[in-house]
């Protein structure tokens, strides 16, 4: 049995295993090297994905080196399938985390499939990212280790013994034998959990992703891709509060051997239209209104002290720190906890919250009245401060700068208020927000568009070019048919695209304060594609979209950006906001093929930009 050194491993060799409070990644070789106990955020107890295999990992494998694997999901579910071929015979391990009642659980099976498999497991318990060794002893039916708060106990009818600090259990497989192993996290102050019957666990964990599947009203010629990018967001919800992770990780590296290294395990206020149109439009409106409302409650408050960024139940200071010990994913430095992102001045986000609630609005999830006054409190803040530079939608550690985009998005918002009078007879004053509207889009239009280039630029006085200019047209700032609109396309196209694939910007041109580098950007990539259905360059956009399907990885799932020369992913994985946009896209472009009713995106593009 070998396991992949660290710096051999690939983002792309992870499969995601969750319970709708966390998750875990289980490698191609049978280690599970990142789970963070008991939510997302929670300091990790498998943390090697990050270091050396001795700052945490499970694994389960045969013993023979030379085992070929192959895997799947089951089905629409979130329990993965490996399948290990030796000359000896043939195994299946089954990954899943239980839809957890008080405690969380990880169930691994292995089941016999032909011959007779010697078989080993080998788990390193670690705390608090590596850093602590729990204190480990015999329970009844297998171990308990506990350090601090924490305690995780192991039971399987597999005996295990001590060697070193891992633990190791040796047995052998035949064809029809089921061997069950229940890892479980309970307060270090309490009892242990009762023990998981893992084949009940099986039976339900299967009923209840099979049963959420069934209830997606997409149909269309990617059901496979789009289910899948679904499922992915339910697992990267916080059940008990509605928020969505951007990422269950911290830390993946945007460029190998770089520092653009951050943790992604928080909710993002940007995310919220895209998730709100693509669940709503999928069927799932209990989880677009379980987001809406930890959006409306997240951003309540002063509007001056609205962040971009929250923590998985509203949490506002997400203090960052370094962590020496771990070296990071693939020699990548630093490991980050937390973000200092939290505390940045993001213009942009005012008009994603107040488009989203517009949004959800239009799909039929009513306002409340304390979502209708936090509107009216975001768009006089935005009167206030729209002149303001700000650190921009990719978050930039330089200084703050008239981005486009975020004036673009100051826009968003004081439309969607109209929006919300002249729509759907709310209060406000709207003559004001009406010659403001105005007067923001005549400033954007004079001081962002590079007539020397004909396009619009990443900020004002820049010739620099930013992806993100991409959504002009989606959020109704400007029509697609704008000449100006087509230009900054065909820009973008010439010097932020590499082999096919979108960068934000270029990082070697604009000064974002840290060294340059980085991958392509997937969301937006599939940014470009709409783009190109929204300009009429049909075939294009489907063959860009083909082409992104084709980056997941062998189970289905996408990172935040792909080296596009060593085609490797980079970033956070999975990356909910690439999820997000594939179904987005995929929507677009069945809607695009039929002539029905125009994609989400579309509607928000028709929402009467002024002309310029």
């Amino acid at each position: 049995m070998t396991v992949a050194p660290a710096d051999h491993r690939r983002i792309e060799d992870y499969a995601l295993i969750g319970d709708c409070e966390t998750a875990a990644l289980v490698s191609r070789d049978g280690s599970i090297d990142w789970l963070c106990w008991p939510r997302f955020d929670s300091a990790a107890c498998f943390a090697s994905l990050l270091g050396g295999r001795d700052n945490g990992r499970w694994l389960i494998a045969p013993v023979d080196a030379a085992a070929r694997s192959s895997r799947r999901y089951r089905g629409n579910t979130l329990i993965l399938e490996t399948t290990f071929e030796t000359d000896a015979g043939a195994v299946l391990i089954q990954d899943f985390m239980p839809i957890r009642g008080r405690n969380s659980d990880v169930v691994r099976m292995v089941i016999g499939l032909r011959g007779r498999v010697e078989m080993r497991t080998e788990i390193i318990l670690r705390f608090s990212y590596g850093s602590i060794v729990p204190w480990v002893t015999a329970c009844d039916g297998g171990i308990r280790a506990i350090a601090g708060p924490d305690m995780v106990a192991l039971r399987s009818t597999v005996e295990l013994r001590g060697a070193g600090l891992t633990t190791i259990g040796d047995f052998v497989v035949a064809e029809g034998d089921r061997v069950g192993f229940v890892l479980t996290w309970g307060p270090s102050h309490e009892a242990v959990p009762a023990a998981v019957d893992p084949e009940a666990a099986l039976r339900s964990t299967e009923q209840f992703w099979l049963e959420w599947a069934q209830r997606c009203q997409y149909n269309g010629e990617w059901v496979d891709a789009v289910m899948r990018s679904l499922l992915t967001l339910k697992a990267l919800t916080y059940a008990p509060t509605g928020g969505i992770v951007a990422a269950p990780t911290t830390s993946l590296p945007e460029h190998i051997g770089g520092a653009r290294n951050w943790d992604y395990r928080f909710c993002w206020l940007r995310d919220a239209t895209f998730t709100l149109l693509a669940l709503m439009d999928a069927g799932y409106y209990d989880e677009a209104s379980a987001w809406r409302d930890w959006l409306v409650r997240a951003a309540a408050g002063s509007p001056s002290q609205a962040q971009i960024m929250y923590g998985l139940s509203g949490e506002r200071h997400l203090l960052e720190w370094e962590v020496p010990w771990l070296s990071g994913f693939a020699d990548s430095r630093p490991v980050r906890i937390g973000n200092a992102a939290h505390a940045q001045f993001q213009l942009d986000v005012y008009g994603e919250v107040l488009d989203a609630l517009h949004q959800a609005r239009t799909g039929g999830i009513a306002d409340t009245e304390v979502s209708w006054t936090l509107q009216q409190a975001l768009a006089r803040h935005v009167e206030s401060v729209w002149s303001t530079p700000d650190f921009g939608i990719w978050e930039v550690r330089s200084e703050p700068r008239h981005f486009t985009y975020s004036k673009v998005m100051a826009w968003v918002a004081i439309d969607r208020a109209i929006k919300g009078v002249e729509k759907f007879g709310l209060d406000g004053p709207v003559e004001r927000w009406r010659a403001l509207r105005q007067r923001i889009h005549e400033e954007v239009c004079a001081n962002a568009f590079d007539a020397t280039q004909g396009c619009f630029t990443q900020a004002y006085g820049s010739p620099d070019l930013d992806a993100s200019l991409l959504l002009m047209p989606i959020v109704g700032f400007l029509p697609p048919t704008d000449e100006r609109v087509r230009r900054t396309v065909e820009c973008i196209e010439r010097r932020l695209v590499v082999d096919g694939l979108v960068l934000r910007y270029d990082t070697h041109r604009t000064d974002d304060g840290l060294p340059p580098g980085e991958g392509a950007f997937l969301a937006c990539s599939f940014w470009l594609a709409d783009a190109y259905v929204m300009l009429g360059r049909h075939e294009e956009a489907r063959a860009l979209f083909e082409r992104l399907l084709a980056l997941q990885n062998d189970v289905g799932l996408l990172p935040e950006e792909v080296d596009p020369v060593a085609k490797r992913f980079l970033g956070n994985f999975p990356q909910a906001f690439s999820h997000v946009a594939l179904v987005a896209t995929a929507l677009n472009l069945q809607r695009q093929a039929h002539e029905t009713a125009p994609h989400p995106a579309e509607q928000r593009a028709h929402n009467g930009a002024p002309p310029a």
